[in-house]
Parts: structure tokens; C-alpha cells; sequence
């Protein structure tokens, strides 16, 4: 067995009936990853088309923007995973909060808590690295974790990478009926922890694990239920 097993064998039906119910909760995820000062309910009810009180306007656009690129990702889960479909993602992700959205970043970027500086991205470059990631010897769980961890470092965007970067994963994820990778809020300093150390040192084994152990969710059936689920498909 790998190391990395796949932890979940979902329907297609069944996916995207995880992703559309748990939607929230991961963009609420990608809020708190950028350390944005909004609760769950708030999200909740943003995403519910009501006004929230006490909530800037960047985060409100933020939040928005996660909903239309997950709308977007459903729509788009049967395509094939290549560097145009990534750059989508960004351009609804980093929609009016970045120089510019949706293309590759042409100037140099620090990242805040570490002396790593990500080099320019170049556009056969990071091909070539997302051909070898799909086409590695990985389940499907360890190639979104690692698609995740991978964006986020290469910061090929000018913002929006990490959120960029669960998206990514969650294609992986969803589109094959193996769950869903959500950091949740209890989790969250010590992922921010363990991220830091893979930015400055590129070893991401010990995230890699963390993130395996934590922060994929699926369905969890009753064996007997799970069985007549499977007879009446």
C-alpha cells in the first residue's frame, strides 16, 4: 500500500455532493489562510447573498470570489487539469485584489516570515512541473497535496497562490471521488507553522503528512448503508 492511500472512493454523484456541501467551510479556509478577520457564520451568511455588518469590503470581495471559483472548479471538474484552467482559477480568486489576475506574475515577490524568494515563473517551466506532478507515481490524495504545497511555494500569481492552490487540490480531489482538503480552523497555526518551514527549507515531508492526516474529509459511510448505496447506483 502507499503511503499516501487514498482515504475515500466516492461516486461522482456522491463528490460533488461533498463538494457543494462543504463549499463554505473551504472558503472560509482560504479566508483564514490569508488571515482575514471574518467568522464562519459571516462567510456563511455572505455566501448566502446577506449583508454582514462589521465586514470590510476586501473581505466580503474575497469571500465572493472563492464562491465564484468554486463555481467555477464544479463546472469545470471533468476538464483537464493544465495551466490555463489554473490561471482561471486565479483570475476568479484574485479578482480586484491583485495588480493583475489570472496571468503568470512578472516581478519578483517576498513572502512575509521567511528569506525564501520565489523565482519568476516561466510559463513551459511550470508546465513541465505540473506534467511531472499529474504524471507521477502518486495516488490521487498525494498528488493534490502536493499540487497544493507545490502552488503555494511556486507563487506563480502576484496573490492569491495558496487559495489558488486548494482549488487545485480539490479538483484533483473531487474530480476522482477522493474527498476534499480543507484546513480547518484548529489546525490552522500549526499548518501556518509547518508552512513557513517548507517555505524556507522546499522539504515538504513533514507538512505533507500533516496535511494527510488532517485536512482531507470525505463521506463516511455505515458498511451495511454504504453497500446498498453501492446496489442501487
Amino acid at each position: 500500500m502507499k503511503p499516501f492511500s487514498d482515504k475515500y472512493a466516492l461516486t461522482k454523484q456522491q463528490s460533488l455532493f461533498l463538494a457543494k456541501k462543504k463549499w463554505d467551510e473551504n472558503i472560509y479556509c482560504g479566508m483564514k489562510m490569508e488571515n482575514r478577520n471574518i467568522t464562519f457564520p459571516q462567510t456563511q451568511t455572505i455566501l448566502n447573498g446577506v449583508n454582514v455588518p462589521g465586514v470590510t469590503l476586501d473581505d466580503i470581495q474575497a469571500v465572493l470570489n472563492m464562491r465564484d471559483a468554486w463555481r467555477y472548479l464544479l463546472n469545470a471538474i471533468d476538464e483537464p487539469t493544465t495551466l490555463p484552467l489554473i490561471c482561471k482559477l486565479n483570475e476568479y480568486v484574485a479578482r480586484n485584489e491583485a495588480l493583475e489576475w489570472g496571468v503568470l506574475r512578472a516581478g519578483r515577490v517576498g513572502i512575509s516570515g521567511t528569506d525564501y524568494v520565489p523565482p519568476l515563473p516561466v510559463k513551459s517551466e511550470i508546465e513541465q512541473e505540473l506534467a511531472d506532478l499529474l504524471a507521477a507515481d502518486m495516488t490521487t490524495t498525494e498528488k493534490a497535496i502536493t499540487a497544493f504545497l507545490w502552488g503555494a511555494r511556486r507563487q506563480m500569481f502576484w496573490d492569491g497562490n495558496k487559495r489558488t492552490s486548494l482549488l487545485l487540490a480539490n479538483k484533483l480531489l473531487v474530480g476522482n471521488g477522493h474527498g476534499m482538503l480543507t484546513i480547518t480552523e484548529k489546525n490552522m497555526e500549526r499548518f501556518n507553522e509547518l508552512l513557513s518551514a517548507y517555505y524556507t527549507t522546499n522539504d515538504m515531508s513533514e507538512i505533507k503528512q500533516f496535511l494527510y492526516e488532517h485536512a482531507i474529509s470525505g463521506i463516511d459511510f455505515e458498511p451495511e448503508k454504504h453497500r446498498e448505496s453501492e446496489r442501487s447506483r
